[in-house]
C-alpha cells in the first residue's frame, strides 16, 4: 500500500493497473464514503454495497474515465448510486441527525486487525470476482451487488431465467473454488 501518497500519484497508479494504488485508496476513503452514504440509504449494510460496487466500477474504468479529484469522484458517485438505490427501494431520505449514528457510524467494536483482515479479505473477493468470465461476472454482480431479480436480469440482458440462474449458479461455484485455492483468503479464512 501507498498510505503516504496524494489523491493524484494514486489515481496515476490506478490508471498504470496498479492493484495497490486502489487498495490505498479503498482504505483511505471506505468509511467515510459509507457513512455519507447512509444519509441516503438509511442502512450502513446497503452502503457497504454501494462502496464496494463503486470501487469494482472504479477499477474497471480505470482507463476511461478522467478524474481531476479522486475524493470529489468518489463522493458525487456514491450520492449517485446511493439515490438510485434509495428510488429502488422507495425508502424515505432522513437527514443525517435521524440515522442511528451509535449503531453505525462511530460505534467500532472491531480491533484493527480484524479490520485490516475484513478489507484484506475484501480486496481478495473483488480481485477475485474480475477474474471469472464476463457474463458469471455480470450476472453475478446484477444479483448480489445491484439486487435484482432473476427476471429482471433476464430481461436486461436478453437471456432466460434460467440461463441467468446456472450463471449464478456456476459464478458463485468458481467463486468459491477460486477463493478456496486463493493462498491469500484461505490461510486467514
Amino acid at each position: 500500500m501507498y498510505p503516504e501518497l496524494t489523491d493524484e500519484a494514486l489515481t496515476a497508479l490506478l490508471k498504470s493497473d496498479d492493484h495497490l494504488a486502489l487498495e490505498t485508496l479503498f482504505n483511505r476513503y471506505y468509511k467515510p464514503l459509507c457513512q455519507f452514504c447512509t444519509v441516503y440509504t438509511r442502512k450502513y449494510e446497503a452502503s457497504e454495497e454501494i462502496i464496494a460496487d463503486l470501487f469494482i466500477r472504479l477499477w474497471d474504468n480505470r482507463n476511461d474515465i478522467r478524474i481531476t479529484s479522486v475524493k470529489n469522484y468518489l463522493f458525487v458517485s456514491a450520492k449517485n448510486l446511493s439515490i438510485n438505490h434509495h428510488q429502488k427501494k422507495k425508502d424515505p431520505v432522513d437527514s443525517f441527525e435521524d440515522i442511528d449514528a451509535k449503531q453505525h457510524i462511530l460505534k467500532d467494536t472491531k480491533t484493527p486487525f480484524q479490520i485490516l483482515s475484513a478489507r484484506e479479505s475484501c480486496q481478495t473477493i473483488i480481485s477475485t470476482i474480475e477474474m471469472l468470465p464476463d457474463r458469471q461476472r455480470e450476472v453475478l454482480l446484477m444479483s448480489r451487488i445491484d439486487n435484482l431479480e432473476k427476471n429482471r436480469i433476464s430481461e436486461l440482458l436478453g437471456i432466460s431465467v434460467r440461463t441467468v440462474e446456472t450463471t449464478l449458479y456456476q459464478a458463485i461455484r468458481q467463486l468459491r473454488q477460486l477463493l478456496k485455492d486463493s493462498p491469500n483468503f484461505s490461510s486467514r479464512n
